[in-house]
């Protein structure tokens, strides 16, 4: 990275090379050396699916070797059928908190039974691209196509799309969307924390006695999901999947028009199924009640991200959503929920996340789709807007979308994806290097 950056972006390199630095846990279990990093040393202490291939992205500007053994690690909790759980709880010492503080149920004795949005592919193609290292990509992917093989095989529903058995699964946790579902009134004071916890913990519940992460959950009637952000992200890391591995050649052509043909497939879907012509944007659908939910929210825009989704269908996103002043576009956007929606959040008032604030790897996400779908302007403000409030703020888990004030966790590892930002800016014509 640059040592001729603006002030600006050099706090924000800072901040997020002390923070990667601090959150680093490495070990031994059973004779496997593991290396990654945590969320948060205070509030999440473990391995996270999603957070550590946002952390490997972010690595793959500094250190690549970090970045290789983040995702090692990761894989290494695969298990023989490609379940990647959301959680790898490899210190012993702090297992015990991690039913009670982060309403999970253990399996195998250190994993979570439940999924994360499928980032690997993307955080894989990342790293590969940095480091051009062959016996490296030809020692990830076998496994890597093995999990996008189980999400296949276990999750997909009659909808063409995937489901997610519980709100934790979609990495939104506590999203307004799912109220109506949940029975939670939305409200915007901390007893909607409150009553979010009380919910998960009757879900959790009732999907204990046997469960495991092949069980069919829908039986029990108590969530059943297909998410539009869940599922964009999924279509995106399928198509990579499938250029992945038509690179490393000699890994199989069959795999890779498999993953190719998945991805244009679920691309189909999202637009059959949730993509609301009236409206201009995406609907999660609740599969239980039969029904679209209607709440404008990030995953709304989601599909933007996704590269078989028509172009004008993206640019209408594009402008009547994501950069409308009266919904996303705000001072430190992209919120989590559109500003004009009832449950909107913006300071934190619920104690709940993905109720308003403004999260990095949300925005590092849709920074990508803007420049992908040509919209270079707009990714170039909300760059330098992201990388404003990790500068000032720090890396914290979410921002204020109006104010800029860090909320939530400290030392919050995927904040560090301002990095690749500011790469990715560096680069741009007449940007310094």
């Amino acid at each position: 990275m640059s040592a001729r950056l603006p002030s600006e972006h050099a706090v924000a390199v800072e901040h997020a090379l002390k923070t990667l630095t601090h959150n680093r846990r490495t070990g031994s279990m059973d004779g496997f050396t593991y290396d990654f990093t945590c969320p948060s040393p205070s509030s999440y202490p473990f391995q996270w699916a999603w957070d550590s291939c946002f952390h490997a992205i972010a690595l793959a500007r500094t250190d690549t070797a970090r970045a290789r053994a983040e995702i090692e690690s990761l894989l290494h909790g695969i298990d023989v059928h490609g379940f990647l759980p959301h959680m790898l709880l490899w210190q012993e010492d702090l297992r015990a908190r991690a039913s009670q503080d982060f309403r999970m149920a253990v399996w195998d004795g250190w994993k979570s039974v439940s999924l994360a949005p499928p980032v690997l592919a993307r955080a894989i193609e990342r790293i590969h691209d940095v480091d051009g290292d062959e016996q490296w990509l030809h020692q990830v992917l076998p496994v890597t196509c093995r999990y996008y093989d189980w999400l296949h095989r276990t999750r997909r529903t009659g909808t063409g799309l995937l489901a997610i058995h519980h709100p934790d699964e979609s990495g939104l946790d506590s999203s307004p969307k799912y109220d109506t579902a949940l029975g939670i009134e939305s409200g915007t004071g901390p007893e909607v924390a409150r009553a979010w916890h009380a919910r998960m913990s009757d879900i959790l519940a009732a999907y204990s006695p046997g469960r495991r992460p092949d069980s069919d959950l829908s039986r029990h009637g108590r969530f059943h999901w297909a998410d539009v952000l869940f599922n964009s992200i999924y279509a995106d890391g399928l198509a990579r999947l499938a250029r992945l591995v038509a690179r490393a050649a000699t890994y199989g052509l069959d795999a890779g028009r498999r993953f190719a043909e998945r991805a244009e497939q679920v691309s189909a879907a999202l637009m059959r199924e949730c993509w609301d012509s009236e409206k201009g944007c995406f609907h999660d659908l609740d599969l239980l009640a039969a029904r679209r939910e209607e709440t404008l929210t990030i995953s709304s825009l989601f599909p933007v991200i996704v590269e078989h989704i028509p172009d004008p269908v993206a640019r209408r996103v594009i402008d009547d959503h994501l950069t409308n002043t009266d919904e996303f576009w705000l001072p430190y956007p992209l919120p989590s929920v559109a500003a004009n929606e009832p449950a909107f959040d913006p300071d934190f008032t619920t104690e709940a996340i993905f109720r308003g604030s403004s999260w990095v790897n949300l925005n590092w996400y849709l920074y990508w789709g803007l420049r992908a779908r040509g919209a270079r302007e707009a990714a170039g403000v909300l760059a330098a807007r992201t990388i404003a409030v990790a500068a000032s703020a720090g890396m914290r888990e979410c921002y204020g979308p109006y104010s800029g004030q860090g909320h939530g966790a400290v030392s919050f590892g995927w904040s560090s994806l301002v990095l690749d930002l500011i790469d990715a800016e560096a680069r741009e014509p007449g940007g310094e290097r």
